[in-house]
């Protein structure tokens, strides 16, 4: 009798294989894929800014400012390939970001200066 545990066998119907993955990437819009991304990269700053439950335990600006200036830049990269029904949102959503980010840093970043402004220009209150 062998404790040895059978292996299990390859190809599982518990995950699905790579052609099915790359099928059904392949079925999704790209402005949907845009969209995601960005909220990915919005939820993650502002976790990084304190704004999440928790708050304070979580705070890394240094973290925050990259996640911000990767949010502008995509939504700026974006700009004409999704409309302005999805960009709206987002664009407010990168300014509360923008506005979170200077009122929590000790030393605030001259206006045009601060995270993502380099896309978005100077953010005011």
């Amino acid at each position: 009798m062998s404790d040895a545990t059978p292996a299990p066998e390859s190809g599982s119907s518990d995950s699905p294989d790579f052609d099915t993955l790359t099928r059904d990437i392949a079925d999704v819009p790209a402005v949907e894929v845009i969209t995601t991304v960005a909220v990915h990269l919005m939820s993650a700053a502002a976790v990084n800014l304190g704004l999440a439950e928790g708050g304070e335990t979580h705070k890394d600006l240094d973290e925050a400012r990259k996640l911000i200036h990767s949010l502008a830049g995509l939504m700026d990269a974006s700009a004409t390939e999704i409309s302005s029904f999805h960009a709206a949102p987002l664009r407010d959503g990168l300014k509360s970001l923008q506005l979170a980010f200077r009122e929590a840093s000790d030393v605030p970043d001259e206006p045009g200066q601060g995270p993502g402004e380099k896309y978005t220009g100077p953010v005011f209150g």
